[in-house]
């Protein structure tokens, strides 16, 4: 059985990226001198692991450092149990600042000064020092696909796989291939036929709003397009236009903000769907504030991905990552990915324990995780190298609901929730 695809996911965090960016202004490189780039004592008897993250960056603080956080926590409580085969992990944390300097900067201290064995959970908005990473021939363990980085070079290994050649060229000639599956998932067990893509008068907003499009109408959706305008947007007619034209679904290409305001119209104008979708960067707890005043439309609310929802705690891998991070103030689907990671990491360096735990030994491990799930936390996660992109592919998927009361509800097992859907290619 096939995985989930990830398209929609990594131009939802592009689009993310490019609308705030388009907002502020990059920070000065002053800002970028921060206490988790000076030299840490060395530990020979410890194992030391990267995390780099875009902790300060345009888009603002927190938008990248549920990674970050989820993998801490799962260190913190590994070494409290003893480490690995008896030896602490050191992490070592970076902040790049958003920057592709900063992000070069990073790469060089943890990977050619401090000789890291391993990356792990990296979440860039500027992956720049990508290459570097894999000429070092580094294993860069579950990270978040911002960009292409992860479809494009080896011993570069993404939270979501990849069947892309990873020979220095991004997917095939240039393109990546996403599915239709939450298309079909909403088409064959909701009965949705109408679907409104809202997006700004913007350039990565409209793109990535007619590939959504490109997407329903290869499901048979009747597709109904709404633009708002990115520095002036007027939803409250976009949702009295929604409520006219019957939509049963809302997929967006706008920002976290802006889809707050767009639930608020929708409440004001009565505006009621069967769902409005959203994605695992917004698959937060943080959801009662973020749409406090869109009490309707905030249980609308749907999110799609490709880990279990972290609020199953029905489930033991879950429930041992909400124990762990119970004194954290909000919880993410970003943060158990980034538990996730640092799970994978470890069950690599166990393999190796016997024989020495280095760089090649990780990354051996790594190519040979065909179906790695972090104890049933991610669907499994495929690393095959194609000469070809696949024209169709079975791809499964984990779908929540948010309910006041009682979160993020998880509907039916991810691991069957599968579609045979058709690729399309895009450009990241």
């Amino acid at each position: 059985m096939g995985r989930r695809s990830r398209a929609a996911e990594i131009l939802a965090a592009v689009l993310l990226l490019a609308l705030s960016a388009a907002c502020g202004s990059r920070l000065p490189e002053s800002d970028f001198e921060r206490d988790d780039r000076t030299p840490a004592p060395r530990d020979s008897a410890s194992l030391r692991v990267g995390i780099i993250t875009s902790a300060t960056s345009p888009v603002g603080g927190n938008a990248f450092t549920g990674p970050r956080d989820g993998a801490k926590a799962w260190f913190d409580r590994l070494n409290a149990r003893g480490g690995i085969d008896g030896r602490r992990v050191e992490v070592l944390l970076c902040d790049d600042g958003g920057s592709g300097v900063g992000n070069n900067e990073c790469v060089h201290k943890l990977v050619e000064e401090d000789d890291v064995v391993a990356l792990v959970a990296t979440t860039a908005l500027d992956y720049a020092g990508a290459s570097r990473v894999s000429r070092a021939r580094v294993p860069d363990i579950g990270g978040q696909p911002i960009g292409g980085a992860y479809d494009t070079y080896p011993h570069l290994y993404g939270i979501y796989g990849s069947l892309a050649p990873r020979d220095g060229t991004t997917g095939w000639d240039g393109k990546l291939y996403g599915g239709t599956e939450v298309y079909r998932y909403f088409k064959r067990e909701h009965g949705a036929r109408t679907a409104a893509v809202v997006s700004y008068n913007q350039s990565a907003s409209a793109a990535y709003a007619r590939l959504v499009e490109r997407g329903l109408r290869a499901e048979g959706y009747k597709v109904v397009t709404e633009q708002v305008d990115f520095a002036l947007p007027n939803f409250r007619a976009v949702a009295a236009d929604l409520k006219e034209q019957g939509a049963d679904l809302v997929f967006d290409a706008i920002d976290s903000h802006g889809n707050a305001r767009l639930c608020q119209a929708m409440d004001q104008v009565g505006t009621d769907v069967t769902a409005k979708v959203t994605n695992v960067q917004n698959w937060t707890s943080t959801v009662p504030d973020d749409y406090e005043d869109a009490p309707r439309c905030r249980n609308a609310l749907w999110a799609t991905g490709a880990s279990r929802d972290f609020d199953d705690t029905g489930h033991p891998a879950v429930r041992e990552f909400r124990e762990a991070t119970k004194d954290l103030e909000t919880h993410s689907q970003w943060q158990l990915e980034g538990w996730a990671a640092a799970r994978w990491f470890t069950d690599a360096a166990k393999s190796c324990a016997k024989s020495g735990v280095t760089r090649a030994c990780v990354d051996a491990f790594m190519n040979r995780s065909q179906g790695y799930t972090a104890g049933g936390l991610l669907l499994p996660v495929e690393f095959r190298r194609l000469a070809e992109p696949p024209k169709t592919r079975d791809t499964c998927l984990s779908v929540a609901r948010w309910q006041d009361g009682e979160g993020w509800v998880g509907q039916g097992d991810m691991n069957r929730t599968c579609f045979d859907v058709p690729q399309l290619a895009y450009e990241p």
